[in-house]
């Protein structure tokens, strides 16, 4: 397995990856967030249809939405995000996200592990979410790290991006729908269970598995855990351990039922697959989870949601009128505002950080199908919460969004922020399951301004 830097690398790299990202303050610093809540959008959210619309461009770049005036005088947010758009008081909205490549795969491995890597590492490098289960642990009865549901596959062909990597497997995330149902995002399989049976099934026993039938099971297999000692084997010992606590706590069980939630409050994230997931999220983080991502991109349903080139055979609308859809921007933007002011609300907000995430832009110009296309050079992304200085605008791009006119800000950068948040220091050194050492991040720095 190929590692990007051993402790000896960045030893000898230390006056330019660690020197730089130690110069811009990436130390250990008090911790403010004591929860992630992580939104994932794989597959390229547009900017110019959300968080920067550029009004004032050609009709091929603009498009035929509107924009509205957010609460941030000048700050303008395409029509489809009203709700959002009276949040912002609470976010910090980063314009200038430069993921440094236009694929998928790569894209994705970066934003979600932080890490730089070539098309070889796509699955080697830990998530975000399994360094922090390795160095937090997990909590209340929940594990280091929940995905919900975990069952998104890019492709072609699918491939499972939510991986422990070089770190072992008990600190990979805890997938809430489980072995995805059909791992092919293109077929367009109609999901047969309710989003709010989906989650509760996540943590119910086996059938004919009480909780006394669960208690003798877990005890056999700590008995003949004892004599293992293998490291990967105890690793998978430790997996089942966090299954067997997961499923014998109530209240665990308990965050996991939409059942418990007023129905004025499902309207408010609206019932849709997306409201539900931020919902859920809100409830695994009130009862103690430590990082819980939430997980929309590729669909059964709806195919891929974000990567929208419109060709044939994708049978989307015109990217404007997709964005209108309530599995789309539009349902997007009722989820994340009811989670950001639900969490402001419940006195949540300060100690959670919310973190939204994609794999990188869209193309400035709109293509002869209506759809637009993978853009690396920038596009948006925005922190609240947990330690963040909400109320303001971070970077800007050209007058067609297509290049960054300030410094642009890479995935490394944003897990460096991450971990600043909850005061995870820069220094700190990893070991892999072969026990060799690893720096945290070779490259990045905090995002200056956001904390």
């Amino acid at each position: 397995m190929f590692h990007l830097l051993s402790r000896r690398d960045l030893l000898k790299a230390g006056g330019v990856a660690v020197g730089s990202a130690l110069g811009a303050g990436a130390v250990a610093r008090e911790a403010k967030a004591k929860s992630v809540v992580f939104l994932w959008l794989a597959g390229g959210v547009t900017h110019h249809e959300s968080f920067d619309p550029k009004p004032d461009a050609p009709p091929e770049v603009r498009g035929t939405l509107g924009t509205l005036q957010t609460t941030l005088p000048g700050v303008r947010f395409a029509d489809v995000m009203p709700q959002m758009a009276q949040q912002t008081d609470k976010i910090a909205l980063v314009r200038t996200f430069a993921a440094g490549t236009d694929d998928h795969f790569q894209a994705q491995a970066r934003a979600l592990s932080g890490r730089m890597v070539n098309l070889q590492q796509i699955d080697t490098e830990p998530n975000i979410g399994a360094v922090v289960s390795k160095l937090r642990g997990g909590r209340a009865g929940f594990p280091g790290y929940v995905a919900v549901p975990g069952t998104t596959r890019p492709g072609p062909p699918p491939k499972n991006m939510f991986v422990s990597g070089w770190l072992p497997k008990q600190y990979g995330p805890f997938l809430s729908g489980g072995k995805a149902k059909n791992e092919d995002f293109t077929a367009g399989v109609k999901e047969d269970v309710p989003e709010e049976e989906f989650a509760r099934r996540a943590v119910l026993p086996g059938v004919g598995l009480d909780a006394a039938r669960l208690t003798d099971r877990r005890a056999l297999r700590e008995r003949l855990d004892g004599a293992l000692k293998h490291s990967e084997r105890a690793a998978v010992s430790a997996e089942f351990r966090g299954a067997f606590d997961m499923l014998l706590s109530p209240s665990v069980r308990a965050a996991f039922d939409l059942t418990n939630e007023p129905h004025k409050v499902r309207e408010k994230y609206g019932r849709t697959k997306i409201g539900t997931r931020c919902l859920l999220a809100r409830r695994l983080v009130e009862a103690g989870a430590p990082f819980v991502m939430v997980d929309y991109g590729y669909d059964p349903e709806y195919g891929n949601l974000w990567d929208q080139h419109n060709a044939p055979g994708q049978n989307f609308p015109h990217v404007c009128e997709m964005a209108k859809r309530p599995y789309h921007l539009a349902g997007v933007d009722r989820a994340f505002a009811a989670l950001l002011d639900d969490l402001a609300v419940r006195g949540r907000l300060n100690e959670t950080l919310v973190v939204f995430l994609t794999d990188f832009g869209r193309t400035p110009k709109i293509n002869k199908d209506g759809g637009r296309d993978h853009w690396g050079r920038s596009g948006s992304i925005f922190f609240a919460g947990g330690g963040v200085r909400g109320g303001q605008v971070i970077g800007a791009t050209d007058k067609q969004g297509g290049d960054p006119v300030s410094p642009a800000h890479t995935p490394a950068d944003t897990a460096a922020t991450i971990y600043a948040a909850l005061g995870i220091d820069a220094a700190t050194v990893l070991t892999d399951r072969e026990g060799r050492e690893i720096g945290l991040l070779p490259v990045g720095a905090p995002i200056r301004g956001v904390l």
